[in-house]
């Protein structure tokens, strides 16, 4: 989608959803990339204030589903150094049924 198509979708798409992501099967193995999910980079106050919009997501942390968390600094792959940003990622799981 060109960067005009993809405004214009987004100021069509109706506003305040429930954020509801598939969550991903149990015991699904191998990559999650295709899977629904959220990243968000940069800043903790940009991260932070991304996630406080975000809060319907909390609900899927119950005895069906849970939350798939990572918030940690960024690093460079090179030097492995750290680095001034962080990532966040966020899927919901199908817990275990056993």
């Amino acid at each position: 989608m060109k960067k005009a198509q993809f405004l214009n979708h987004w100021k069509a798409i109706e506003p305040n959803q429930k954020v509801t992501p598939s969550p991903v099967v149990y015991k699904h193995r191998g990559s999650t990339f295709d899977q629904d999910g959220i990243r968000i980079t940069g800043t903790t106050r940009f991260i932070d204030s991304v996630l406080s919009r975000l809060t319907d997501l909390l609900d899927a942390e119950n005895c069906d589903t849970r939350l798939q968390v990572v918030y940690k600094q960024s690093t460079d792959r090179e030097t492995g150094l750290e680095l001034d940003s962080y990532n966040c990622y966020v899927q919901v799981h199908e817990r275990g049924r056993n």
